[in-house]
């Protein structure tokens, strides 16, 4: 089914279908709407001639340099060959095709004063599969990702460099072999392309789906870790974790408790004759605290994200008051900040994870670490630590690729928090 574009109700899972999964896109009929009443506003400016940023005028500096109509188109033009000067490797397809369709529900938003045939040209462009060539480096953020989104808008006009069908073309020509017609920019639409987060939301989310399947995997890794060395399932009882009641926490003791329901192995420690200790391991017992500040870190990042999937993130924001009248006002929204610190926060809590689980690894040599880092362009890498292991095959069996499948039984969602733990008959927060 068709991912129906508003600009408002994006939703993660829809990102991932169409980034992951090539499910096709459309725009909905009320995103139409609202994006013609924009550009009338935009429309009426310039027949008044009146001056509005970006529409009619030069940028940053040159804001007060009047463009006259004859130039109008060619100054869009210009804005994206001169932005388009990114370096360093090329985004992957998975990355780009993200990108692509969040610049497209931005502007569906209606909010950006662009004609309706913009987020057409990149619907089409998502559902042929011609992805701009985007290199990984030349965003700073500060006023969005403007180098990498001026190489995705360079192959919107029928320039820059393509992908389609695996091989690399000129853009014109990726575009001429989809039947896609190259956009011809009007007042302000080379501007919206350009001006906007889609860059660093698109890896930030990318990464988020991949830390969610670790946050997973390493409870399971723990749990082997557990059922190894006869680990007590005290230190996850549900008082513990209320009395101290953080989400995150709750719902990785939980997956513990669970994954080891009924382990033979561990009912041995409860036989004092057989096991004296009174409690385990920090690196057993604190795993919830540990895991669950991960899992807490990642929450508070994907809620930063959610706020940005369905943001109007141009300069300037186009108001419609009625049929015949808006506003046109400035404003900072394409500024990186709130995402950069939560892309932050996801490398550190993932490094942190990390950085406990290898020391799980080298003090009870029971399952394969996991290391964590973030290359320059924002994703999640995985990269196995192999440990010589008393649990063998079993830890063998749960390696990072391995993990995600047997993480279905981890009862409870992990997008929905405290309210998953008390639904599964979690007692706590």
């Amino acid at each position: 089914m068709s991912v129906s574009l508003t600009g408002n109700d994006l939703t993660f899972a829809q990102l991932y279908k169409v980034a992951l999964h090539d499910e096709t896109v459309e725009l909905a009929s009320a995103a139409i709407n609202r994006m013609n009443a924009s550009r009338a506003v935009v429309e009426r400016l310039l027949a008044s001639g009146a001056t509005g940023y970006g529409i009619n005028t030069g940028f940053g500096k040159l804001a007060s340099v009047r463009i006259s109509a004859e130039q109008v188109r060619q100054l869009q033009v210009n804005l994206v060959r001169s932005h388009a000067s990114g370096v360093g490797e090329p985004l992957s397809e998975t990355e780009t095709r993200a990108m692509m369709l969040l610049r497209a529900n931005a502007l569906a938003k209606g909010l950006s004063g662009v004609r309706p045939v913009v987020v057409e040209t990149l619907i089409k462009m998502l559902n042929a599969r011609v992805h701009p060539v985007i290199p990984s480096q030349g965003s700073v953020g500060a006023s969005g990702d403007l180098a990498p989104l001026a190489h995705l808008a360079h192959v919107v006009i029928g320039e820059g460099r393509a992908l389609y069908r695996g091989e690399a073309l000129a853009g014109g020509e990726a575009m001429n072999r989809a039947g896609i017609p190259p956009l011809v920019l009007e007042a302000k639409e080379g501007l919206s392309l350009l001006n906007g987060t889609q860059g660093m939301l698109a890896l930030l989310s990318l990464a988020l789906y991949e830390a969610d399947i670790l946050a997973d995997s390493a409870d399971v890794a723990a749990a082997l870790s557990l059922d190894a060395l006869r680990g007590s399932p005290g230190a996850f009882d549900a008082r513990i974790m209320h009395a101290r009641a953080y989400p995150g926490a709750a719902t990785t003791a939980r997956n513990l408790a669970h994954l080891n329901e009924g382990s033979q192995i561990r009912e041995s420690h409860r036989a004092v004759e057989k096991d004296p200790r009174v409690q385990d391991a920090y690196s057993l017992r604190c795993t919830p605290q540990v895991h669950g500040a991960v899992r807490d870190a990642l929450a508070h990042a994907r809620e930063v994200a959610a706020v940005e999937l369905n943001s109007a993130t141009d300069n300037p924001l186009v108001f419609v008051r009625d049929a015949t009248s808006g506003d046109i006002i400035s404003g900072g929204n394409f500024h990186g900040q709130p995402l950069a610190m939560a892309a932050d926060q996801v490398a550190i809590a993932d490094y942190g994870r990390g950085a406990d689980q290898r020391e799980q690894s080298a003090g009870n040599s029971t399952f394969r670490g996991f290391h964590f880092d973030f290359r320059e362009s924002g994703r999640l890498r995985v990269h196995g630590d192999e440990r010589s292991a008393a649990a063998g095959a079993h830890a063998e069996k749960f390696a990072a690729h391995d993990c995600n499948r047997a993480a279905v039984r981890l009862p409870g969602n992990r997008f929905a928090g405290a309210a998953a733990n008390r639904k599964a008959g979690q007692k706590g927060p």
